[in-house]
């Protein structure tokens, strides 16, 4: 007989987190049981509870930057032994047979399952996903750093490596904060040249040490001014509105505008500049199993590590008030 799994759940649109526990069933023949150590607090989560996106169902656990050791096995996994440290990110399930799952770019399968959406996430002892979907962590990265690499991190790595960023390329980031961060050290790590944007000048120090060369407070109109025509790629992190126009203009002819972070309000483009210089602009979510596993790798090899505070699994809503008011500098992971 299975053990319940035991967590903390919201029980109500924006209700504070209550112990809840449920009976997992069966373990699948391609499913794997993660006994969980740590588990990030990503702004995902935070919608997920408030039922911003009206998808959630109650009552659920949030969570989706899990790192655990595998703890079960169901009968067709080959891939991963029992006590092997993993990770688990926002998707844990495809169908594994449409266009974009047989192209190796699941995260855009029609029918992914989300780790915490309409299922139980990592805010809890133990968790369960398709094998496809839970990766090996190297040893070189420690489980409270590598947590936040599974969502934040891959929403970040996959831009960048999709646009062919290299030792050529001049990068913006636009914002310095929980994604941003990490951003600039893959941006660093594929020998480009970044520029951070912030409107908070006093982060200009913390921008430079993890990789920047440029820094620009957004706040000031002739800063962004002098950065025209300058750029090939930038990636705006930052949940805000921004004069889009000044982004579009900092590029270079042929240049790509990619956006992660989701402005409230829609965004307003130029279109001349987009068809003078060819520019473009596009967005990009998460990463497939195998980006996943070469993220890992990379930021083993090179040292990328997410900035985290952590909190016991218990003060949970501690941390996400924190998180909420932007007191976190810049990852807040749960431990258990």
């Amino acid at each position: 007989m299975t053990s319940p799994i035991q967590g903390l759940a919201a029980h109500a649109a924006g209700a504070e987190l209550l112990p809840y526990r449920y009976d997992p069933g069966k373990l699948g023949p391609q499913e794997v049981e993660i006994g969980i150590s740590h588990c990030g607090i990503c702004h995902s989560d935070l919608h997920l509870i408030a039922n911003d996106w009206g998808l959630s169902q109650y009552p659920f656990i949030p969570g989706h930057e899990v790192i655990g050791t595998v703890t079960g096995l169901g009968a067709d996994v080959l891939s991963l032994k029992v006590g092997q440290r993993v990770g688990l990110g926002w998707q844990s399930n495809s169908c594994g047979q449409c266009e974009w799952c047989t192209r190796g770019m699941e995260n855009l399968c029609p029918v992914m399952e989300g780790t915490c959406l309409h299922r139980n996430g990592g805010y809890a002892d133990r968790v369960r996903a398709n094998a496809r979907f839970v990766i090996p962590v190297p040893d070189a990265l420690p489980s409270e750093q590598a947590a936040p690499l599974l969502c934040g991190g891959i929403t970040v790595y996959t831009p960048l490596r999709t646009h062919g960023v290299n030792p050529s390329s001049r990068v913006g980031v636009v914002g310095i904060g929980g994604l941003g961060h990490i951003a600039i050290q893959f941006a660093r790590v594929f020998g480009a040249e970044v520029t951070a944007f912030s409107t908070s000048a006093a982060k200009e120090e913390e921008a430079r040490g993890l990789g920047a060369t440029h820094f620009v407070n957004s706040r000031e109109t002739k800063a962004m001014r002098e950065v025209a025509g300058s750029l090939d790629f930038i990636l705006s992190t930052a949940n805000a509105d921004q004069d889009w126009s000044l982004y579009i203009q900092a590029l270079r002819p042929t240049g790509t505008l990619c956006v992660v972070g989701v402005p409230p309000s829609p965004m307003e483009i130029p279109a001349f500049p987009l068809i003078a210089g060819v520019r473009s602009v596009t967005g990009s979510p998460i990463g497939s199993p195998y980006q996943l596993r070469e993220m890992l790798d990379v930021a083993a090899r090179h040292s990328v590590r997410a900035m985290t505070e952590t909190f016991p699994m218990a003060k949970a809503n501690e941390a996400i008030e924190k998180v909420k008011k932007n007191k976190v500098r810049y990852r807040a992971v749960l431990a258990n």
